[in-house]
This record gives C-alpha cells, structure tokens and sequence, in this order.
C-alpha cells in the first residue's frame, strides 16, 4: 500500500460520519411526524489498523484489494426496539438513491451456529474527497437493543479467546442468545402497550417542562 493508513482511512472516516448524520436525520423525521420511531440509537466506527492487518492474514486478503475485499472497514450500526423495526429499516434503505447494496445478510432469520443474530447491508457509498468522489464500501449492521447486548458481550469474549471458546461457555452463549431472542419476541407481542406508554411517558415529559 503506497498511502499511509491515516490517508488510506481518510475517506471511511468520512463515510461513516455522514451515514450516521443520514440515519440520525431519518431518527428526527420520525419523532416530528409522531410516529413509532424504528431507531433506538445510530453508531459507527472505522476499524481499526490492527484490527484490518489480522483481518487480511486471516482471509488471505492482497494489499491492492483491501478497498474491494474488505466490506467492514466503515461500519455503522443502527439500534431498534423491535425485530419488526429492523426489517422497517431495511426496506427504507432499500429505496435510498444515496447509498447502492451490493449484498445483504439475513443473520435474523438464519442466525449463526453461535446464536449470532443481526441484520448485514453491505453498500457502495459516493464520498466527496478533495481529489473527487470516492466509492467506498460500508457494512450496516441492524439490531434489537438485545441482539446489541449479546454480540457485543461475545465480541469482548472473543478478544479473551481469539474464537476458541471453552464448550461450556461456547454452550451458555448459545442459550444466552436464545434467551435474547426470546425476549424480543414477548416484547414485538406486547408492542403496542410498549408504544401506547412510551407516548404517554413522551406527551407528559414535554407538558412538565412548559
């Protein structure tokens, strides 16, 4: 690679701020039009150098091809409530003009043999640089607050274990995961009490501060 990573990583850095300004805007739509709000929370980071060299011996990744073979290095993570909130999301990704997919990963409906279970969009994203408009790809992540609250206590593990997890840790994160799940079942069932007492909490929050 003849650029430094600080340069290498210039136009990810930018990526991720203005897909997480984009899904933060679409937050605000939906509180001003007074309905249900599909996102909880938006983050985003560019992955780390070390993180991106391990990544590349590992999968065997070329230097010349890392823009093209690694689809993660920008990564913005977008946080629901509710599983149906996630495929709310989805769609409305589906019809924006700014950002092109190029794949998706259905890790709800087909979770990984860990109990892993999240929404993937992969997108070619157009970023404005000083030498012209770069295309950079960007993995989106879709969440439940518990899917968020699994993964990311697997991830701190996985640094502990470098992926070989004892069986019987291996075992309890499996059950954990189906714990979460469970639990966004029973509260896409009680959606709508949800909803009705968040608004309620939300109209006399705003009446207490007049």
């Amino acid at each position: 690679m003849t650029k430094t990573w600080d340069d290498f990583l210039l136009p990810y850095e930018q990526t991720v701020l203005e897909i997480k300004a984009k899904f933060l805007a679409l937050k605000k739509q939906f509180e001003r039009s007074q309905k249900h709000v599909p996102i909880e929370f938006v983050v985003g980071r560019v992955k780390p150098v070390d993180s991106i060299v391990e990544k590349m011996r590992r999968r065997k990744i070329n230097r010349e091809r890392l823009a093209i073979d690694m689809e993660d290095i920008a990564g913005v993570r977008i946080i629901c409530q509710f599983v149906d909130d996630i495929y709310q999301i989805v769609k409305l990704i589906r019809k924006r003009k700014d950002m092109h997919i190029i794949d998706e990963r259905d890790y709800i409906l087909n979770k990984k043999p860990s109990g892993y279970r999240s929404y993937h969009i992969v997108v070619e994203y157009p970023v404005q640089m000083l030498e012209g408009q770069k295309t950079i790809l960007a993995e989106i992540q879709i969440r439940t607050l518990a899917m968020n609250f699994w993964a990311t206590i697997e991830h701190s593990l996985n640094y502990k274990y470098q992926g070989e997890f004892p069986e019987v840790l291996e075992n309890r994160l499996q059950r954990a995961a189906e714990a979460a799940f469970q639990l966004d079942k029973e509260m896409t069932a009680i959606r709508e009490e949800i909803q009705e007492a968040q608004s309620l909490f939300s109209y006399k929050r705003g009446h207490t501060k007049e």
